[in-house]
């Protein structure tokens, strides 16, 4: 049986060591490419790559590793088993190129196509969330440079007088402002990477509407932060989404609290 509270334990550590490798490139004059896909990519994202898929081999030699970059490089584990790990080293790369802090690196364990486990850091800004089965928390790096205790987490009911919506700074769509024009809406904040889905489970957001490509990775890890704090992912006609998709890539979806 699954030790899920140490594993996740080891996941938070090895996306904080991700996150330092990160930092030093940000905090230097880095090198911009674009991948086929013409997305950006920098040796930010290669680098913190590298570090979670040794630690990942280390620590779970038998389960395969589906990662950003390796997939881009045309490494595509067999993932059949339904047991595998979903890597984004570098959730928001245009936020980080355009310094803003708003990016994270994703670990996501997937079992039957669930995210049962999962650590999101933003480096840049201190902030951890993290969950597994139907425990979620957050930590933050406090003035001392040390991390704080795990804060426990767990969605919210819909405010009476009106949700919180979060909505992605780099991708915005008209689809996406018809879709939150159906509710009422007392703030809409535009936030960076998978941060959006880890504010709607520490109860600072009620909903966030994606009408646009994403791939697996990207969210992974915030879906199963989300879910362990009391929170959905699904498609837009309410199915859980799930993962081990062909070619890895989600359907349109909608997370929420408790609305």
């Amino acid at each position: 049986m699954t030790d899920y509270a140490t594993l996740c334990d080891q996941i938070e550590r090895l996306a904080r060591d991700a996150g330092a490798t990160i930092m030093t490139i940000y905090n230097s004059d880095f090198e911009i490419r674009s991948k086929d896909d013409a997305s950006p990519v920098t040796e930010a994202d290669e680098a913190a790559e590298a570090v979670i898929l040794a630690g990942l081999r280390e620590l779970t030699p038998d389960i395969p590793i589906v990662a950003e970059e390796s997939v881009a490089a045309g490494n595509v584990p067999d993932v059949s088993g339904g047991r595998f790990w979903l890597v984004d080293p570098l959730d928001g790369t245009k936020e980080f190129i355009s310094r803003n802090g708003e990016f994270t690196v994703n670990i996501a364990l997937i079992e039957d196509g669930v995210p049962i486990l999962g650590a999101v850091y933003a480096p840049a800004i201190g902030r951890q969330f993290s969950g597994h089965t139907t425990k979620a928390w957050a930590r933050v790096i406090e003035e001392s440079g040390e991390w704080s205790t795990p804060n426990p987490i767990h969605v919210r009911p819909a405010p009476e007088d009106g949700l919180t919506v979060v909505a992605s700074r780099s991708h915005r769509s008209p689809e996406t402002d018809d879709y939150i024009a159906q509710f009422k809406v007392k703030e809409l904040v535009s936030a960076g990477s998978s941060l959006k889905l880890c504010l709607i489970a520490a109860a600072e957001a009620d909903l966030y509407p994606r009408l646009g490509r994403t791939m697996e990775w990207d969210i992974a890890a915030g879906h199963a932060v989300l879910r362990a704090a009391g929170g959905t992912v699904t498609d837009l006609d309410g199915t859980t989404l799930g993962y081990g998709k062909a070619e890895f890539e989600n359907p349109h979806f909608v997370a929420k609290g408790i609305i």
